[in-house]
């Protein structure tokens, strides 16, 4: 259940970031509500998280996962640029979130 949890928060993450954009400074009322809600369910999720996975471990895999797909929703949907860099640093992040799942025993339950 735990990654399951994880997957939530992340999801729930990402729609409140997007959201907080799109509430232009919380001028906005629904897309800021939107925020407040998506951060309150992330943060609950994570914490449920943290009952089974080790706090770093949760934490890293939780921000990069959720740096990842908003820069994709950057992308798609705000149509904001990314050059080499940040292309190269994003790639870094998704290799280390493999290399934490699939070799650390840090995340067995």
């Amino acid at each position: 259940m735990s990654f399951i949890y994880l997957s939530i928060a992340i999801i729930a993450e990402v729609i409140a970031t997007s959201a907080l954009k799109a509430s232009n400074g919380f001028s906005i009322l629904w897309p800021a509500i939107a925020t407040i809600i998506g951060y309150a369910i992330a943060l609950f999720f994570l914490s449920l998280t943290m009952k089974t996975i080790p706090m770093g471990i949760a934490y890293a895999i939780w921000s990069g996962a959720g740096i990842i797909l908003i820069s994709t929703v950057g992308l798609l949907v705000y149509k904001q640029q990314l050059d080499i860099p940040a292309l190269i640093g994003l790639g870094f992040m998704i290799v280390g979130i493999i290399i934490i799942n699939v070799f650390s025993k840090s995340t067995e339950l």
